[in-house]
């Protein structure tokens, strides 16, 4: 009998897996881009304004990059996340992706950046939870949070480098 919800839950993970490749790109790419669309809206009005036109090839460029990352480095995250954390089944990944593609999406919808990852990361352990502490990989998931510690404070700091940098480099 569980064998036969299982494959249900295959064919719906195609439906939940399409759901948070759509979050994915109504904040992730959002994050990405939004910062260039800024500048770009500035270099053509002259002004800072509270919102920027978004131009196609921008929205382009964001899903290229996303694309590439995903080619290039995604398989190592997926691997993490699939099958790192804890054992996903399909009902089980499929659980945990609508709950974080709903997340996401009602994120985006009120205008609140967030990372799909940690929110994928939770739906996860949720998942994971709801059969008990010891489904979890525990080494995995203290390597997770510590890079969420780290990733913060060294991104401000990278950014605080790299702006003086530039202003040296074109002051």
């Amino acid at each position: 009998h569980f064998a036969n919800v299982e494959k249900v839950f295959s064919v719906l993970m195609v439906v939940t897996a399409c759901a948070m490749a759509f979050a994915h790109g109504s904040n992730d790419v959002a994050n990405a881009v939004g910062p260039l669309a800024a500048v770009v809206g500035i270099a053509e009005s002259g002004e800072v304004l509270q919102t920027s036109p978004m131009p196609a090839w921008i929205l382009l460029l964001g899903g290229a990059g996303i694309v590439l990352g995903l080619v290039t480095y995604g398989h190592r995250v997926i691997a993490t996340i699939g099958s790192g954390i804890t054992e996903l089944t399909p009902s089980r990944g499929f659980a945990a992706t609508l709950a974080a593609a709903t997340t996401v999406v009602i994120a985006s919808g009120t205008g609140i950046p967030i990372s799909t990852t940690h929110t994928l990361v939770g739906a996860v352990l949720g998942v994971g939870l709801a059969r008990g502490i010891a489904s979890l990989d525990l080494k995995v998931v203290r390597t997770i949070f510590l890079s969420w510690i780290v990733t913060l404070p060294a991104g401000a700091i990278l950014a605080i480098v790299f702006f003086f940098m530039l202003k040296g480099i074109f002051s």
